[in-house]
């Protein structure tokens, strides 16, 4: 029986599948099974992953479903004591495996363990840090208030623990990641390698683009978490959980390109951000914001990505990020 077991669901990735798949592959720890779920796929996808010798890989086909029902058929299939699951289109660095192994050896008591994270255009270049924090024990408190994971590449977790909480919740196809972590953070203790080793690409067309669905997906969670009896204590988080969801949203509908950006819903999820945040009035982010999305709206598209290019002081929303309310800045 292998060690642990990777879990990669993938619909038309033919793209990025054959990298995704070969940075497992190359992975330090040896011991594990690599089972991918087709999900549907009409493009070259099989293909590619037909062309892949190597007896650890296993690919199995199904209609087309969101992720959460593909991480949870993957774990189906599943034979090891631990579980992990990786994009299509995400990366891995060579030790990943083996240091999420190890420190959950190191920590019995643990029932998850997590890494920092890059994020990554479509070529692989890098383009921030996504999370770099060093939480572990009891992280409850702090993931109401934020998912610093970051994605759904990251996490490894003892089986008996991912069956206990039941899996992903098929019924969301956004924040699927953020609702496991809570609902496992809620019984289990966490641990933290405090290194990059999960590379999260972005590009304009993926599910975190798509900000509509992202709101509501996120919403639910957050509303689910706090009917937890773990969250009792913390009923006086929720409207910094919704303050920082806001700013997250503010910052991912600015972050479109010129033209692409869904003007109404950026000033609602603003007027939301400083609703729940008054003290962003006060602010300079939230006047680049509104800025930035005006010269979106009135300067022709490409005229405006130089604007943009050239003044990056305006086009760098990032910082709603900074502005975001923290478990210890709370006490």
């Amino acid at each position: 029986m292998p060690i642990v077991s990777v879990i990669i669901p993938v619909y038309n990735g033919e793209k990025t599948i054959q990298k995704t798949i070969e940075t497992v592959l190359s992975q330090t720890m040896n011991d594990f099974e690599l089972i991918v779920i087709n999900s549907g796929s009409t493009d070259l996808t099989l293909n590619i992953i037909s062309q892949i010798q190597d007896s650890r890989l296993q690919v199995f086909s199904y209609p087309q479903a969101n992720v959460a029902v593909n991480r949870n058929r993957g774990f189906n299939h599943s034979r090891s004591k631990f579980i992990t699951f990786l994009d299509a289109d995400d990366l891995w660095t060579a030790d990943k495996l083996e240091a999420q192994y190890k420190a959950l050896l190191e920590n019995p008591e643990a029932g998850v363990v997590y890494s920092w994270t890059d994020c990554v255009d479509e070529t692989g270049k890098f383009l921030r840090k996504c999370s770099y924090v060093k939480w572990a024990g009891d992280v409850y408190p702090q993931l109401l208030l934020d998912d610093f994971i970051g994605n759904g590449s990251n996490v490894m977790i003892r089986r008996e623990a991912f069956e206990f909480v039941g899996g992903f919740d098929e019924s969301l196809t956004n924040a699927e990641d953020t609702d496991i972590c809570l609902r496992l953070a809620a019984k289990y203790q966490f641990v933290n390698i405090s290194k990059v080793q999960v590379f999260y690409r972005i590009y304009s067309n993926s599910k975190s683009s798509n900000i509509l669905p992202l709101e509501k997906s996120n919403l639910a969670v957050i509303q689910k978490a706090y009917t937890d009896k773990k969250a009792a204590k913390y009923q006086h988080f929720k409207k910094y959980s919704l303050a920082n969801l806001y700013k997250y949203l503010s910052y991912k509908a600015l972050d479109a390109s010129p033209g692409q950006q869904k003007t109404l819903h950026a000033i609602r999820f603003l007027f939301y951000a400083v609703y729940t945040d008054p003290l962003l009035l006060f602010k300079p982010v939230l006047f680049k914001a509104f800025i930035k999305l005006f010269l979106m709206a009135i300067i022709p598209n490409k005229l405006c990505v130089k604007i943009l290019n050239k003044f990056t002081i305006i086009s760098n929303t990032s910082t709603f990020m900074g502005y975001e309310k923290t478990y210890q800045s709370l006490f």
